[in-house]
């Protein structure tokens, strides 16, 4: 994945700017304001953008769209990149539109409902993936989900929500190549980096486990 730091700032800087003029908005905090933690926002939209990722997918099983869906949906605009929202739980598709457009996003995200590990075996190469751990079964998405082995990364959130504490990090740290760095920024969250070696031109893997405090 060829890093675009122009592209990282501009969807930076538009995700910043929602957050300040439409965050106090009723209709647009998703139902809650407390949902809506700028700081970590500003940082998915970057390196989603940042890193020209083509084909973004979101897992989540909360109702409706969440801060993450903004975030993705900011840099996919900025990229032209194919992002999919995959609804775990029953949700109105056209409600999630409807809340989408609320922040200028008409039509960025591809919604669709269904069990998350039958719908992602439709999609291949993925550069961007965020796996919410509320999802019971995220164990077996961890070992499905075909990411982009050149170049991807893939964000798991709510990691208190884990049952046996395995994150997808995890799974793969046996591998050759993992690498793990922690950043204290807020809730938990955790960044999974997949790319090529530059020296033996096999799959590497280096894992960020990002820690945010409230």
């Amino acid at each position: 994945m060829k890093w675009s730091p122009q592209d990282a700032m501009k969807a930076y800087l538009h995700t910043l700017q929602l957050c300040k003029t439409h965050f106090n908005d009723q209709y647009c905090t998703l139902g809650t304001r407390n949902l809506i933690q700028p700081h970590w926002m500003e940082f998915i939209s970057a390196l989603a953008a940042g890193n020209q990722a083509k084909l973004m997918v979101q897992i989540t099983s909360d109702q409706g769209i969440t801060p993450l869906t903004i975030a993705l949906a900011v840099a996919a605009k900025r990229t032209k990149a194919r992002f999919i929202c995959i609804l775990h739980q029953l949700q109105d598709i056209e409600d999630c539109k409807a809340q989408l457009s609320c922040y200028n996003l008409k039509d960025v995200a591809e919604f669709v409902h269904g069990n998350p590990c039958e719908v992602i075996m439709g999609f291949k190469n993925i550069d961007f993936a965020v796996i919410d751990c509320k999802f019971e079964d995220y164990m077996r998405l961890f070992k499905i989900i075909d990411m982009n082995p050149r170049g991807s990364i893939v964000v798991v959130s709510n990691l208190e929500r884990r049952r046996n504490g395995t994150s997808f990090g995890e799974v793969i740290k046996g591998r050759k190549g993992v690498e793990c760095v922690t950043r204290s920024i807020g809730e938990g969250m955790e960044l999974t980096r997949i790319g090529l070696s530059c020296k033996s031109q096999k799959k590497s893997y280096k894992r960020f486990h990002v820690t945010f405090e409230s």
